[in-house]
């Protein structure tokens, strides 16, 4: 990406999403797994790539209504979503079932949500494919026995199919023993359900969890990591449709985040650069990145020979703001500006966005040739939080 060229183009703070990274991290990860074994794109990890995410997978995952619905103004197929979560509201599931026929996939979390479903899909005569998420010990998804108690009941469903099963347990992980633990589990469950309740596992849609790795102290042998992962994938049963849904390993390494020193100040405790932007904007950085250095580039670039260590602080009024200690940075002025990697996933989604209704940062798509499309202008919040009256 060429900084130069885009910081003539748009003011900071603004994410920039580069396309064609995106495009190599998810042929990348499909060379690392097995052929045949699909992708869904959990889009609560970055909205503003589905458009060109849509194209490189075979499902996203869609986990709110407003989720939903920022599929719809892009003309996401339907054929493609899986509508998940742990709260679907009726209303907005009643909605999606009367106006569409074509929806992919229906996830069921509890028996509220597969009673619901079955309702509606005979209300508005539907023949929904419906996966049933099995817990991993925590507030998602159902018991071994609610599952088994839905089976039943679904056989000879005329509307409802159950095609198979969902599972996830956690985020960032790096312990593959894990993996191999959750995958005996599977086809234990896998081999219960035939053996006791006749019924076919046909589809396993699976959560890695695939951990990205944002300091430059951060050491992982990702290839070495996929191939162990990929064995222990083999391991299930050879005639299940198997779809891993990941979302912060596709989108964090296409996202840049550009904030620009607007002062800097020596005092007792130290060098500090205030940027004008801040934790409300790096959210899995922030707090647990202030002891670690990010990958991060000074623009304009200068020469090395004598740096000086700064603190990064953004334009929050919180002493919790500090985005980075101890930067090693030479000759840093106002106006210059970092760009922070990695952003792709969650920092625009998942930020204290709304506090001191500072504005929302731009948002830039980065495609070939590095053409820019402006796809969301700085939004100011103040409305948002002006009370009506």
């Amino acid at each position: 990406m060429q900084y130069e060229s885009i910081l003539k183009n748009f003011k900071t703070p603004f994410y920039a999403f580069d396309i064609p990274t995106l495009r190599k991290r998810i042929d990348y990860i499909k060379s690392s797994i097995p052929k045949g074994v699909d992708l869904c794109y959990a889009v609560k990890a970055n909205t503003f790539i589905i458009k060109e995410a849509e194209k490189y997978v075979e499902r996203l995952e869609v986990c709110s209504p407003g989720e939903f619905e920022v599929c719809e103004h892009l003309n996401t197929p339907m054929e493609k979503i899986v509508v998940s979560g742990v709260y679907k509201t009726p209303e907005f599931i009643e909605r999606i079932i009367s106006t569409y026929d074509n929806i992919g996939i229906y996830t069921a979390e509890s028996l509220t949500q597969y009673e619901l479903l079955k309702k509606l899909a005979e209300k508005y005569n539907r023949k929904l494919n419906v996966l049933i998420r099995v817990t991993s010990k925590n507030q998602f998804g159902v018991s071994e026995n609610d599952l088994f108690e839905m089976i039943q009941d679904n056989k000879g469903s005329e509307h409802l199919t159950i095609i198979g099963i969902q599972y996830f347990s956690s985020t960032q992980r790096t312990s593959l023993k894990k993996f191999r633990r959750e995958f005996e589990y599977l086809n234990d469950l896998i081999l219960r359900l035939k053996t006791d309740y006749s019924f076919d596992v046909r589809e396993l849609e699976y959560g890695t969890g695939f951990p990205v790795f944002y300091f430059q102290s951060d050491e992982f042998d990702e290839k070495s990591y996929f191939e162990e992962f990929s064995t222990m994938l083999k391991t299930l049963p050879d005639n299940i449709k198997i779809t891993l849904e990941v979302g912060r390993s596709i989108a964090a390494s296409c996202g840049y985040y550009f904030t620009s020193v607007v002062d800097r100040k020596i005092n007792k405790v130290g060098n500090f650069a205030i940027v004008d932007g801040g934790i409300n904007h790096l959210v899995y950085f922030g707090q647990s990145m202030a002891m670690k250095i990010p990958h991060i580039d000074h623009y304009p670039e200068r020469e090395e020979n004598v740096t000086e260590e700064w603190n990064i602080c953004g334009s929050l009024c919180t002493v919790n703001d500090i985005i980075v200690k101890s930067l090693p940075l030479s000759d840093l002025k106002i106006n210059d500006v970092l760009v922070f990697k990695n952003t792709g996933a969650y920092c625009m989604c998942e930020g204290i966005s709304l506090f001191l209704s500072r504005e929302l940062p731009g948002v830039v798509i980065v495609n070939d040739d590095e053409q820019y499309t402006l796809v969301r202008d700085h939004f100011k919040t103040s409305s948002l939080n002006s009370p009506n009256y």
